[in-house]
């Protein structure tokens, strides 16, 4: 029936001039159309779309039906060969119909879902959106941002995956859609890049690029967690849309390097843009961004002149640090602190010269110390983290000493600047259960590696004087022949290690007991 109504509509159609069509005869067409999918009349309404006799007909009514045929591959779970129908036709709508309303119908769909289906639909309408912005004549770089503007908004409505298991899992697609959206992005790029003659429309498409890319930076790239260095980059999906940005960036004629060496000075120098006092709030945060992309994790950082001096970096990139502590989200924070710890490593001992605290940002930045993050509930969460023993107990010491140490020298730091009276950070009130996690465990597992390492001395020092090669047990790993005096340097290394926690972690406990003493006496008196 539905089939049967729509030949009729298209029938009365054939007639008439294109200038001749009704807005009922669009309403009737996408009525019909719309039932003719929901039934699965896919093959019948294909044969007509494809057609010549309704060429005219489906450019000008056509659009009508993407939305109908998305929301159907969308909800519905359907056999591999009438899905590849339902693209098929997806495919036909798009080569056939006018692309200025096929656009607007595009960017209405990728605005319509919320949740996991704002990624399915946008990895769904990536490819027919760059096809029909490729087909106009006129305003593609208008086009272009507003796709990118759209595309962009429903993206930042994505939660950020913050952990490595969350990272390959991409619950929420996010990490597909970067990818996608920097392969959606690259035509416009080389478009640029090939058309030198900077013409108006050129410079426009430009503007419209870098607008997006600024966005980026800001979102998803400022609360954007990177897997460790160490990892290979490849897998980190935030990293790569990070570099390709910064790529884009580049490709456009706008180098990282006068990005952010521009910002911020007296005088705008971005005269390229024009900012509204908001915007330029959020470029700050995407310089900021890209401040840290660069000199933390290192994209890029060849194209920064070898000439600049530590000193010169450092304040420069003060005022980036101050931007990113000032936020109150944990993730951008301590790319503030990176930030930071980056630009002082670079810098030599008693080098900075008394006129830089002339200036306003060295004052600033260390006030930031007092951010909610370093006291009560907030660095709890935090501490939770590091005061604790993976294992108990049972955990390689060895192998986590550096972690360990760390641990117990800012447990240290807290308790020497905190009394119990005053419970700034929050340290007293969980005591016991760091005690309990952590100072117990650790006393446990420092007697149980002792004891094992002194037995692997004495068993090597007899067979050093058997002259023979036996394995060693280093931790959990087994490191066969080995020379009996090279096991014992071995030893003794790993039992200096012990002893250099084990003193430490008595400082720490002295300390603890004096100063709860002192609240103790306090309070009695």
């Amino acid at each position: 029936m539905a089939v049967e109504e729509l030949q009729c509509i298209i029938k009365r159609c054939q007639i008439l001039e294109e200038q001749d069509f009704k807005e009922e005869d669009f309403g009737l067409f996408q009525l019909a159309g719309q039932r003719c999918i929901d039934e699965g009349h896919i093959d019948q309404l294909l044969e007509i779309i494809q057609n010549e006799k309704n060429k005219v007909i489906v450019k000008n009514m056509g659009w009508n039906l993407i939305g109908p045929v998305v929301r159907s591959l969308l909800s519905n779970e359907k056999e591999d060969d009438k899905r590849k129908c339902h693209f098929l036709l997806l495919d036909l709508l798009v080569k056939l119909c006018n692309p200025k309303e096929l656009l607007l119908g595009l960017l209405e769909l990728i605005e319509e879902p919320s949740g996991k289906q704002i990624s399915q639909i946008i990895l769904l309408l990536l490819q027919p959106l760059q096809t029909v912005i490729q087909k106009l004549r006129n305003n593609k770089a208008y086009s272009v941002g507003l796709a990118l503007s759209t595309l962009w908004s429903q993206l930042a409505l994505l939660p950020v995956p913050y952990s490595k298991e969350q990272i390959q899992a991409d619950d929420y697609g996010l990490c597909q859609c970067c990818k996608a959206l920097i392969e959606f992005t690259k035509p416009f790029v080389e478009h640029v890049i090939d058309n030198k003659e900077n013409s108006v429309e050129n410079e426009k498409l430009k503007d419209e690029i870098l607008k997006f890319c600024l966005k980026s930076l800001k979102c998803p790239l400022l609360t954007a967690q990177f897997l460790e260095q160490s990892e290979e980059a490849g897998d980190d999906p935030l990293k790569c849309f990070a570099s390709e940005i910064i790529g884009f960036l580049s490709a456009i004629g706008y180098p990282f390097p006068k990005m952010i060496f521009n910002h911020g000075r007296k005088k705008k120098t971005w005269d390229y843009l024009e900012f509204e006092e908001e915007e330029d709030k959020q470029l700050s945060d995407s310089m900021a961004s890209l401040a840290y992309l660069v000199f933390v994790q290192g994209i890029s950082i060849d194209q920064l002149p070898m000439v600049l001096s530590p000193s010169y970096l450092l304040q420069f990139n003060m005022g980036h640090i101050e931007v990113l502590l000032q936020r109150t989200e944990e993730s951008v924070f301590s790319k503030g602190l990176d930030l930071l710890e980056n630009g002082l490593l670079r810098i030599e001992d008693n080098s900075l010269l008394h006129q830089y605290l002339e200036i306003k940002s060295f004052l600033t930045v260390p006030q930031k110390t007092h951010n909610k993050w370093f006291t009560g509930p907030q660095l709890i969460s935090l501490l939770d983290l590091v005061l604790f023993l993976p294992e108990g107990a049972e955990t390689d010491l060895l192998q986590n000493s550096d972690r360990i140490m760390a641990s117990l020298n800012l447990l240290r730091y807290l308790v020497i600047k905190d009394n119990e009276k005053d419970n700034q950070t929050g340290l007293w009130t969980e005591l016991e259960k760091i005690e309990n996690n952590f100072l117990k465990p650790l006393h446990t597992g420092l007697n149980m590696s002792k004891a094992h390492y002194e037995a692997e001395i004495k068993n090597s020092q007899e067979v050093q004087k058997s002259k023979d090669h036996c394995s060693l047990n280093i931790g959990r790993e087994e490191i066969p022949n080995m020379p009996p005096e090279m096991q014992l340097k071995v030893l003794h290394s790993a039992l200096f290690t012990f002893d250099l926690i084990e003193s430490v972690l008595a400082r720490v406990e002295e300390l603890i007991e004096t100063k709860t003493k002192s609240t103790s006496e306090e309070n009695m008196g």
